[in-house]
């Protein structure tokens, strides 16, 4: 495995900050759990960019919690349990959907405010769910959550760090001390100290060429709890969202489940509904076979896009008012017309194993929302559940922090001696080196073509060996930032590539040609990976 403990150096000019709770991520999961922390002690909110910066913001069809009367949190789990295809931890499903319906209420007393009719709570269908349970803000549901948290936040005059990327977890032993950062506007390392460190840093979606993730989306968590000593668990599980706007945009343009929860179809190059012909839900079926089924239609009509008609939704520019303002900037007019959609990567339905309480196994260091493997999503996580499993976990993360709080004093100097300099990565200086943009695109061409919606054997080794050369010859340059960036991205596709040379099956959003059918009797089972 191509791992080393730290991929930078620190010493005893290292500026120095201390604080209790360090949340790194200012996502739903990042700043619900900030504003449940904040009571117990101080708290720390780091973000790589700007505040609004993150996949929440983009999540546009809503968040999934058995509210309504003729619905249960019990059929909410079935749902969930059979997208997840075999590999849902039951516990922690059941944890999601009983503790889900109370968290959403606090997010509208935090001030989230979800559609109604006659003062009702508005709910929708998505893939999938058996149930209207779908609650949402128009179609920019997440930004809606977003704005209220930030608000929220600042009220309780919480600090939110803008311009600060995680390098490196920090632990002296099996105990976390903190973090080493870097500060993009100041240019240099800083050390942040705490008692409980949260990695709330999303998911891997910059790994592929096309994303509806934005550019934050680096795996930078999920390196840097690798290289701590966390678990990577379910990481060949990959979510590719089925439609977006086929347009030239390297992150592109999410169309909603919801648009065909309202009735949008899918059509051929020919006009034709081939959605039926996959899956008797048809275009409500799990997203890994929408996603799958436009990819088929693509390849057998050498096109590099389906259609998707919404015209039949009467009030599609009320429903969907972010979707219709997009769909004309980009020159579509989907009241009209059919518009073009393919999938794209969306959501890591792997990531730092963790226990029920966000809990990695090293003591004061968690993770939470899409940088986490919880255990809910399986193999595919049911829609809408996103959201959700940030709020839900974040909740237990401080629930069982407190006692954190009192146990963990932390020192630099026990960080500065626990550290070893030997096990900082030195970056390569050879005549044939690989600069950080050079190595970026290369990732991104590299897992869009050999490790995407279809896999096989030879495109999967022939990806690890790409990956490990990038490797062994990315320089630093010029850029200091995107070298550490692309460097977790390196390890995180590495580990992604590597889970789905080993997983010879097909299971929920993990395709492999040359394996097309689950194995319960040899694959029922996650893969793990830690780096020693």
């Amino acid at each position: 495995m191509i791992t080393t403990r730290y991929i930078a150096g620190i010493g005893e000019d290292t500026p120095v900050y201390t604080t209790d709770f360090l949340i790194i991520g200012s996502g739903i999961a990042g700043l619900f759990t900030a504003l449940k922390a904040c009571n117990l002690g101080q708290v720390t909110v780091l973000t790589k960019k700007k505040v609004e910066d993150s996949n929440t913001g983009l999540a546009q069809g809503g968040i999934a919690a058995a509210v309504h009367e003729e619905d249960s949190p019990f059929l909410h789990l079935e749902d969930t349990l059979e997208a997840g295809a075999g590999l849902c931890d039951p516990a922690a499903v059941n944890v999601l959907v009983t503790e889900g319906p109370d968290r959403v209420r606090e997010l509208m007393t935090i001030g989230a405010r979800f559609d109604t009719v006659n003062g009702t709570v508005r709910l929708t269908r998505e893939a999938a769910h058996s149930k209207a349970r779908i609650l949402h803000a128009a179609d920019a549901t997440g930004e809606a959550i977003r704005r209220a948290l930030v608000q929220k936040c600042r009220e309780k005059s919480i600090p939110i760090l803008e311009d600060h990327c995680l390098i490196d977890i920090l632990t002296a032993g099996k105990r976390c001390e903190g973090a080493l950062v870097y500060d993009a506007k100041q240019r240099q390392k800083v050390v942040f100290l705490a008692r409980a460190v949260i990695i709330c840093t999303g998911g891997a979606g910059q790994l592929y060429k096309y994303t509806t993730n934005p550019d934050i989306a680096t795996a930078d968590g999920l390196g840097a709890g690798f290289r701590a000593g966390c678990e990577l668990t379910d990481m060949e599980f990959v979510q590719f969202h089925p439609t977006v706007l086929a347009t030239a945009e390297p992150r592109r343009f999410l169309i909603s489940e919801a648009v065909r929860g309202e009735g949008g179809i899918l059509l051929n190059e020919r006009g034709e509904r081939f959605m039926p012909a996959y899956h008797p839900m048809a275009e409500l079926a799990p997203r890994d076979v929408v996603a799958r089924a436009i990819w088929s239609e693509m390849i057998k009509n050498g096109i590099d896009h389906v259609y998707l008609d919404m015209r039949s939704i009467s009030n599609l520019t009320e429903r969907f008012p972010n979707i219709y303002k997009n769909c004309l900037a980009r020159g579509f007019n989907p009241t009209r017309e059919v518009i073009p959609v393919s999938p794209a990567a969306h959501y890591m339905m792997g990531g730092i194993r963790t226990d029920l309480n966000g809990g990695t196994g090293i003591f004061g260091l968690y993770s939470c929302g899409e940088a986490a493997c919880t255990g809910v999503h399986g193999a595919n996580r049911l829609a809408s559940n996103s959201l959700l499993e940030g709020i839900v976990f974040g909740q237990r993360i401080v629930n069982n922090a407190e006692e954190i709080l009192w146990k963990n004093k932390v020192s630099f100097e026990e960080v500065l001696q626990a550290f070893d300099q030997d096990w900082v990565l030195v970056p390569y200086n050879g005549s044939d080196c690989v600069t950080p943009g050079q190595a970026l695109q290369a990732i991104k061409e590299t897992m869009w073509e050999y490790v995407g919606i279809v896999r096989d054997e030879s495109s999967l080794k022939k990806a690890g060996s790409i990956i490990e050369d990038l490797y062994a010859r990315l320089t630093m340059g010029e850029d200091e930032l995107l070298y550490y960036q692309v460097v977790n991205m390196l390890i995180t596709a590495r580990v992604i590539t590597q889970a789905a040379l080993w997983r010879r099956e097909s299971r929920g959003a993990h395709f492999r040609s040359d394996y097309p059918v689950p194995e319960d009797l040899i694959w029922l089972k996650h893969i793990s990976f830690l780096a020693y």
